[in-house]
């Protein structure tokens, strides 16, 4: 059974019904009904537009606080590549990761790590002919979950291999208890998140039975510590750094040139990786080996978890790709195994008007009968995003014609020309 967890909040208190979210929604999951917003949990894929559009604060992300930590006794925080671009001035990751250690973490692991080493793994892949292809990045877990319910045809082309942030969490994990002495759960991993989508993925992952993160902390909300505490006379040194090939996986197409495969496609934004998706599905792109898609736009630096400008970040990410080496980290002792998922992600049918196909066939008659009855202007007014939609909701019981304006004012019309002629 689906449980369908989402990190995307409404506080029914502060919507007014405005219906920006409702237009801006890439799923059609959010509509405004008795003047407030609700969102239809089997549709949404956690990509956090209606957060960034909307203006009253309705919605919010579902992540943890610094203060969950402490129920661990240890403590392993794992930045993001997108975080190291939320600085000014740094030729290299090293003042961050140093700063983290000054927050109070036990112990840092760069998820840039577990980007070379999935990388690497995808390249071994590409050669031996182990993917269906073109392969699809799961990086993005806003993607994951739009193919696997609305572009099945797609799913076995999902790489099956972790996202860089399971592995950075599954090996920093296991080194730590290793060199420590301790128990698993005696360890709390930290992911310091771009986007609200993480934290989904983390809580209710798709490809893997149990996720290696045990917090999902956001960077706007750690940005104003971390940027005192780097400044500390006191801090520790870090070892090895990830090269700049891992560091690029912050922002669009970074993971596609850290590959020695040439013939890839790369694309950010919500609408233009649905646009990427239908293509594919629809074989109008060809000649491919592998496409990487994320949802937030420039890349994970364009997360609204974020405090920089995503092209401020962008620019600085690429200022310090120059300092760094190309080869970085090489990971030691590593079994593939641990980089795979557990098993296949599998297709969830969330747009289904009926398991019976006759009475799915009739449905779908009575809605295009009544979108035709409608006039096409897709304003939202109703509350719903297109006269589609709105056809839809209507023939499934959800919603009634004369909730559409301009039908209200035909009705209307109609009444008063009556009225006249009776006068």
């Amino acid at each position: 059974m689906e449980s369908f967890f989402h990190s995307v909040k409404l506080n029914k208190e502060l919507c007014v019904g405005c219906t920006n979210c409702v237009k801006r929604c890439p799923t059609g999951a959010i509509r405004v009904r008795d003047g407030k917003a609700f969102i239809t949990k089997e549709l949404c894929i956690d990509c956090g537009e209606c957060i960034s559009i909307c203006p009253h604060h309705a919605k919010s992300a579902v992540v943890d606080s610094r203060d969950s930590a402490r129920r661990f006794r240890y403590t392993i925080a794992l930045p993001a590549p997108s975080l190291y671009a939320q600085f000014n001035n740094l030729r290299d990751q090293l003042p961050v990761l140093r700063g983290l250690y000054g927050l109070g973490f036990d112990e840092v692991y760069e998820v840039a790590k577990g980007a070379e080493m999935v990388s690497s793994l995808t390249d071994q892949y590409l050669r031996e002919g182990k993917l269906t292809l073109p392969a699809i990045s799961c990086a993005c877990p806003v993607v994951v979950r739009l193919i696997r319910t609305r572009f099945p045809n797609l799913i076995n082309h999902i790489l099956p291999i972790l996202p860089p942030v399971e592995v950075a969490a599954r090996l920093a994990k296991r080194d730590f208890c290793a060199k420590m002495g301790c128990t698993p759960e005696e360890v709390g991993t930290v992911f310091l998140s771009p986007c609200p989508a993480k934290s989904t993925a983390c809580r209710d992952p798709l490809g893997f039975d149990k996720s290696a993160v045990d917090l999902v902390v956001s960077i706007k909300d750690v940005y104003p510590t971390l940027l005192a505490a780097m400044k500390r006379p006191d801090l520790p040194e870090y070892g090895e750094l990830c090269g700049k090939m891992g560091l690029g996986w912050g922002i669009s197409g970074g993971e596609a040139a850290s590959l020695t495969h040439e013939n890839y496609l790369a694309a950010d934004g919500i609408e233009n990786i649905i646009r990427v998706l239908e293509d594919l599905e629809d074989e109008h792109i060809t000649g491919v080996d592998f496409v990487e898609l994320n949802a937030c736009p420039g890349g994970c630096v364009g997360g609204i978890l974020t405090v920089e400008n995503p092209f401020m970040a962008r620019a600085k990410m690429q200022r310090m790709q120059k300092n760094l080496a190309v080869t970085g980290y090489q990971p030691r002792g590593v079994e593939e195994r641990l980089l795979l998922f557990d098993h296949p992600i599998q297709f969830c049918e969330v747009l289904s008007l009926d398991q019976d196909l006759a009475t799915a066939m009739e449905l779908l008659n009575r809605i295009d009968e009544v979108e035709s009855r409608l006039f096409g202007m897709d304003c939202g007014a109703c509350g719903a995003p297109s006269c589609r939609a709105m056809a839809t909701d209507i023939v499934m019981g959800r919603a009634s014609e004369d909730m559409c304006i301009y039908k209200l004012r035909e009705g209307l019309a109609q009444q008063t020309d009556k009225e006249e002629v009776l006068v």
